[in-house]
């Protein structure tokens, strides 16, 4: 079985070494210029430009007929398709993967709705990844995934709203009022939706790093140690506040910190401070010894 993912999920290079992925392609348009997200330019380089270039980057998602020809593919080659996608309530990509497969009958393909996006869509690609690698029945992997969906989440704040308002991603309404009010929103995907959500909410981005930490603690504060990774777009001074701001309050093995890949943060920009966090447990199969790959992690 091979697994067929997107660009809208984050994972450092550590762990995507020796994972047999196959990606549908995610485009940015910026200045002009179509790249492919996480192929054509990498995450430092993206940032870098958009912020040296001032301009408003969009994005495009894999067409049916780009799911077909990869599907055709791997059914040419005997192979059944896991397609694990960017959730469908932010992004058309899941509903193209399923156009794509109706046009390769032949393809055994079994669709996931990551139901969110970067690191925590990450985690399910990795944990589905290591435990073919192990094994594991399609069965298995699947509820699997569905559990580690119920027991993790992704969260995000931003120094700058305007390029949620210009994507689209955020009411326009809304996102002017934040503008003006310099309102810093704490925001999360909904489980149940694939949505944005909104938790909380500060007036500047250093006191909105922290009320993201308390929020977290809060939920994950009585469930003894949790997995972690620190997310960003160019803001390594945000990144060192909200470790300083976990560390007080939870038991956290941290993972690799990880740029949000490009294809996102045409969405968000540079400013963006976020974290992945789960229940450690889970990260270990529901039965057994861990997985080799997960669970690795160190105090740093």
């Amino acid at each position: 079985m091979k697994i067929v993912t997107d660009r809208g999920m984050d994972l450092s290079p550590e762990q995507t070494a020796g994972l047999d992925l196959t990606y549908a392609p995610l485009k940015i348009n910026l200045n002009g210029q179509t790249l492919l997200s996480g192929e054509d330019i990498t995450a430092e380089e993206f940032y870098l430009r958009l912020q040296a270039s001032g301009a408003y980057p969009t994005t495009s998602q894999p067409s049916p007929g780009d799911f077909a020809a990869i599907y055709r593919k791997l059914a040419a080659e005997g192979e059944e398709i896991l397609s694990i996608h960017i959730s469908s309530g932010l992004s058309g990509t899941f509903n193209a993967a399923v156009q794509g497969a109706a046009l390769v009958p032949e393809a055994r393909v079994t669709f996931v709705d990551s139901k969110t996006l970067s690191v925590p869509f990450g985690w399910q690609v990795e944990a589905a990844a290591t435990a073919l690698q192990a094994g594991w029945p399609l069965g298995r992997i699947l509820a699997y995934l569905k559990e580690i969906r119920a027991s993790s989440d992704g969260f995000f704040t931003l120094g700058d709203l305007k390029y949620l308002i210009h994507g689209g991603r955020i009411s326009h309404l809304r996102g002017l009022l934040g503008a003006v009010l310099q309102i810093k929103p704490i925001i999360t995907v909904d489980e149940p939706t694939g949505k944005y959500a909104d938790v909380a909410k500060d007036r500047t981005l250093k006191n909105a790093i922290r009320t993201m930490a308390d929020h977290v603690a809060r939920k994950y504060g009585s469930a003894g140690k949790v997995r972690v990774q620190l997310l960003h777009g160019h803001n390594p001074e945000g990144l060192e506040l909200l470790k300083e701001a976990l560390v007080r309050h939870l038991d956290c093995l941290f993972g690799p910190v990880t740029p949000i890949a490009p294809v996102l943060g045409a969405h968000t920009g540079p400013s963006l401070i976020g974290l992945a966090v789960g229940l450690q447990e889970v990260f270990l199969p529901m039965l057994g010894e861990p997985l080799p790959g997960l669970g690795q992690y160190s105090y740093a």
